[in-house]
């Protein structure tokens, strides 16, 4: 009786639910690697390249699950070394650790306690590596991780891999896989990828087109488009790590979806499976674009509920209608969609500059890739929509004027963005103005615009049509 209520225990959630365990995570690692080929003795290697908030904890998620079969898997982060720590950031990280008795424990078991009293003090500099090895990121100070076996050389942690975790932002992924292609040119098998990189980037000749990070790998790299694989959704890194319930989409072929999301799969991360890559993983750069309106409008006015949500109804409104751009049937996408959206509105770092822009605390000419951030995704998205949504080659039918408008004219939110984050010709201040359009569309009429006109361009997506 003992036993039986042991196994239900370990089928409950921190919330009260019971799920199902779909294996053990023994039995789960092997059949990945039964799926991979692995023979007995030779364990399966898995690399996160890039050390942002994501990517560290997606990392130390695998390492927290699979960590201890140590003889069936080896799980590494590569990131750049010499990145420093600066004294303010270090000061916070001893806060964080005293205030946590068993990181506390951790580090002085381990002997490394002491160099974080002197960085306090000044005595010493750390380095994001370093603090990575003992589970601190720097995007992400106060949740720590678990300790983390960190490379710093690219071609050490890549050449052997058999899985390879994307956490670059798009616009550092296809520079660094081209840099990786070059270890695996004498490889005899074929990696599989995971993208977790949700930003959107631009190619206007010789037609416009998104390219998403999982396509710039497969042009950085050769590996085929059937190897790599998407996994999104609603997540914020450090809640997720902190156990808060989420759930995710890997993205992909059928043969590495499945059992990826069953590996992948934990009690408070639920990772369900699709095989629609390219377009789930465009609408994670997307609602980038709209995060960043979205923070500055709660800024510009307090945080206003009645403003926030009229700026809501008006930006879901224009993603609705980019979906019927983009996608043959936008309907299965809208439930990701619109909950990815709404919770990088409620917490995500898009909004997060929207708002520091409008209050001042942030100026564009500090760039996008901010300190204790990370890099803002949405400004490269917000100029890859626009450029292709504003291309002289795409076309609609404007339902009042009845001549051919580009798509952008019927996204003020998107164009208005632009001419803020891009152009840089109006202040943050400006996007209330866009809100206040009297001659824009009732946001549902929008919708109705989209749902009874043949808007799909399969070539923005590279398809056929």
């Amino acid at each position: 009786m003992v036993g039986s209520t042991e196994a239900m225990n370990k089928n409950i959630y921190s919330n009260g639910l019971i799920h199902s365990s779909n294996g053990s995570l023994e039995e789960r690692l092997d059949e990945l690697r039964h799926l991979m080929g692995k023979a007995e003795g030779d364990p399966l290697r898995i690399v996160g390249v890039g050390a942002g908030a994501w990517g560290s904890v997606f990392t130390a998620m695998l390492q927290d699950g699979y960590g201890h079969l140590r003889d069936k898997v080896l799980i590494r982060i590569w990131r750049r070394p010499g990145r420093t720590v600066d004294r303010a950031t270090a000061e916070h990280l001893f806060e964080v650790i005293n205030s946590r008795e068993d990181v506390l424990r951790r580090l002085i078991r381990r002997c490394a306690y002491l160099k974080y009293v002197e960085a306090r003090l000044g005595d010493r500099t750390l380095f994001a590596d370093e603090i990575l090895k003992d589970g601190f990121c720097l995007n992400m100070i106060d949740t720590p991780l678990c300790p983390l076996k960190v490379v710093t050389n690219l071609q050490e942690a890549v050449w052997d891999a058999d899985i390879v975790i994307n956490g670059l932002p798009s616009t550092e992924t296809h520079e660094v896989f081209e840099e990786i292609s070059k270890y695996w040119k004498e490889r005899v098998t074929v990696p599989v990828i995971i993208s977790l990189a949700k930003g959107v980037e631009a190619e206007l000749k010789p037609e416009p087109r998104i390219i998403t990070p999982t396509q710039m790998i497969n042009r950085a790299t050769g590996v085929p488009m059937e190897n790599i694989l998407y996994l999104g959704g609603p997540n914020i890194a450090s809640e997720i790590y902190n156990k808060e319930y989420a759930n995710a989409r890997i993205c992909g072929a059928e043969k590495w979806r499945k059992a990826l999301a069953k590996f992948l799969r934990q009690p408070h991360f639920i990772v369900w499976d699709n095989g629609d890559l390219v377009t789930h993983e465009v609408m994670g750069g997307l609602k980038n674009v709209y995060a960043i309106g979205a923070g500055m409008v709660a800024a510009l006015t307090n945080e206003s509920a009645t403003s926030k949500s009229v700026y809501f109804a008006l930006c879901t409104s224009e993603m609705i209608f980019i979906t019927h751009l983009l996608a043959e049937e936008p309907e299965k996408l809208a439930g990701p969609l619109l909950a990815d959206t709404y919770v990088t509105l409620l917490k995500g770092r898009n909004a997060w500059y929207g708002q520091q822009l409008a209050k001042g605390g942030l100026s564009l000419e500090m760039g996008d890739s901010i300190k204790g951030k990370g890099m803002i995704q949405g400004v490269s998205a917000v100029k890859a929509f626009y450029e292709l949504l504003g291309h002289s080659s795409l076309s609609v039918l404007h339902p009042e004027e009845n001549k051919p408008v580009a798509p952008v004219e019927l996204c003020p939110i998107l164009k208005m963005l632009y001419r803020i984050l891009i152009m840089r010709e109006f202040p943050p201040q400006a996007i209330l103005e866009a809100l206040r359009d009297e001659a824009m569309y009732d946001p549902r009429d929008r919708i109705e615009i989209a749902q009874t006109h043949v808007f799909y361009r399969p070539s923005l997506l590279g398809h056929q049509p």
